[in-house]
């Protein structure tokens, strides 16, 4: 008799077992996956990495990785016992995988509001009753939203929730057409649109990234640009992004 495996099985074991011998081919897709962050969408179309994106949210493009749909994915999931970002998520699923998670930017998340709304919505206590755009449930905002509502002592029903946002941008721009009194969205997203905005929390914005394709071209040419001037020229037009520590390792896999 004999045990048969399937191909990708016995590859990715090889590639968690080796140690410095022959190379295994890097048979994930040509997907970037995960959050959305328009900085992020920016830079890959500007640096022509030639990457197809699936951008469905933190937990899906968790799960897409995993499953070796993509690359790299965009995470920003934050864990309420450590209030660490992204290292817990990721340390639970690959901690023997030959992964690594970078940094790419620090953002200024909050609520998004109608211009000169700000003092009707100075904190989370104050949308109670509110028409409120929700993200999608795999989304690193509608997480987070959970948590600080739950921190506030607030109960989901206490809101009224409107249609669901797929990215950032969709977000504010309900609330620019008055379809909804506020979001939880990013500050750069809120200035771009003239849109008011109250500050909540500071959020950690990473890559995680499989080895083995991190030295094919898509993504030699993704973090390349990210050290030209252009880059830094665009981060900077973006409000409330930090990008000094882009490219710091986080985690690294086993």
């Amino acid at each position: 008799g004999k045990l048969l495996f399937p191909r990708r099985a016995v590859e990715d074991w090889m590639a968690a077992h080796s140690s410095g011998g022959a190379a295994v081919p890097n048979r994930r897709g040509r997907v970037f996956l995960g959050s959305h962050d328009p900085l992020l969408e920016w830079t890959l179309r500007a640096s022509g990495t030639d990457l197809a994106t699936l951008l469905d949210g933190s937990l899906d493009g968790l799960g897409r990785f995993e499953h070796g749909e993509g690359q790299a994915t965009a995470l920003h999931i934050y864990d309420p016992e450590s209030g660490a970002w992204n290292v817990p998520a990721v340390s639970q699923r690959f901690a023997r995988a030959p992964v690594a998670l970078l940094e790419f930017a620090w953002r200024q998340r909050g609520l998004v509001v109608a211009p000169g709304m700000e003092s009707r919505y100075p904190d989370l206590q104050s949308i109670a009753g509110a028409r409120i755009v929700p993200r999608q449930a795999s989304s690193g905002s509608q997480v987070l939203l959970s948590h600080l509502l739950a921190d506030a002592g607030m109960a989901a029903d206490e809101l009224i929730w409107t249609e669901t946002a797929d990215t950032e941008t969709e977000a504010a721009i309900a609330v620019l057409e008055q379809k909804a009194d506020a979001a939880l969205g990013l500050q750069a997203v809120a200035q771009k649109l003239r849109l008011g905005f109250v500050p909540l929390v500071r959020e950690r914005f990473d890559i995680l990234v499989d080895r083995a394709a991190w030295f094919d071209p898509p993504l030699q040419r993704l973090f390349a640009f990210c050290r030209t001037e252009a880059f830094a020229e665009k981060a900077a037009e973006f409000s409330g992004y930090d990008t000094a520590g882009l490219g710091t390792v986080h985690f690294n896999g086993a």
